[in-house]
């Protein structure tokens, strides 16, 4: 099979989500029923750090050890990359020594340059522009509880940031609509992250008026990794897209709450809200796991039967 790397959503296929997420269902229920899967034993994964992360880490090495392989660690402070070693380098040594690479850094570019000098495919852990993984396990989550998201709506409410550009792909992948609601000064740019269907999402000045009947509610912290800097004027500016009790109570009755975590209760969502019955956190957080295994065995061993 030729290498494929996932470095952002619409890299796949509604086909190829399609059986992943089947696949995930069947990888989770072997997990739950403790029966041993290990497709990818004797296969090493790469875990590339230059942002630090709790569950990104913890999910794809726990991940790769149930599916019988092997992960390694390397943070770019103890290692050559931090160093000056040119990415394209890191890229030809790395994938020679290994079947699987993971990078959580900065900018797509590093990502994209890494992945057209490796022998193996690579999945983007999160760069600023992108979280696909996130994204991967949060759709996934809706199906659990809710079913197929097509047509379905999701309200978007605070920073257009690396989750948001990437619903805003996998709605135009998977077909379903986003109501996106940001401050102003901190729009979304659909043209920069290559979004060319605009009947997929709606921009709302109100953040009320974007979680309207939406099926679910999602959010982010207002300052992510990189933008410690303006943390004081962000607080200032995103003062009123907390997602909130009311704002939860303008979508849909059945509709869900998420975030990707960690979460500032009083920032971002109050904790009437991400501790209350509609939200879904945790199985968000577990489904990184599940829906990651799915992954990184259809890159290296593509569609498998039962």
């Amino acid at each position: 099979m030729a290498i494929k790397h996932f470095l952002q959503f619409r890299d796949f296929t509604r086909d190829e989500f399609e059986y992943i997420y089947e696949r995930t269902r069947w990888i989770k229920n072997q997990f739950k029923s403790y029966r041993k899967h290990w497709p990818l034993c004797d296969r090493t994964l790469v875990m590339i750090f230059e942002k630090a992360s709790t569950r990104t880490r913890l999910s794809f090495e726990a991940g790769m050890q149930q599916l019988g392989g092997s992960a390694i660690y390397l943070n770019t402070r103890d290692s050559q990359l931090g160093r000056g070693e040119p990415v394209e380098d890191a890229a030809q040594v790395i994938s020679r020594m290994s079947d699987l690479v993971m990078i959580r850094t900065f900018e797509q570019e590093i990502i994209e340059r890494f992945a057209a000098n490796s022998r193996v495919p690579v999945i983007n852990g999160l760069t600023n522009e992108y979280h696909p993984c996130q994204i991967l396990a949060d759709v996934c989550t809706y199906a659990e509880h809710r079913g197929c998201i097509q047509g379905k709506t999701v309200a978007w409410v605070g920073d257009a940031n690396n989750m948001c550009n990437t619903w805003l792909q996998a709605a135009e992948v998977l077909d379903f609509k986003v109501n996106v609601s940001t401050p102003p000064g901190y729009e979304i740019k659909p043209d920069q992250i290559g979004v060319v269907d605009r009947s997929h999402f709606e921009v709302f000045a109100d953040p009320m008026d974007a979680c309207r009947g939406a099926d679910l509610v999602n959010t982010d912290v207002w300052t992510s990794m990189g933008f410690e800097a303006e943390n004081e004027t962000r607080r200032k500016a995103f003062a009123d897209w907390r997602v909130d009790g009311e704002m939860m109570r303008a979508a849909r009755p059945d509709a869900l709450f998420m975030h990707c975590l960690p979460a500032h209760r009083g920032e971002e969502v109050t904790a009437e809200v991400i501790d209350g019955p509609q939200s879904v956190v945790w199985d968000e957080a577990e489904n990184r796991l599940h829906v990651q295994k799915a992954l990184m065995e259809y890159l290296l061993l593509g569609r498998l039967q039962g």
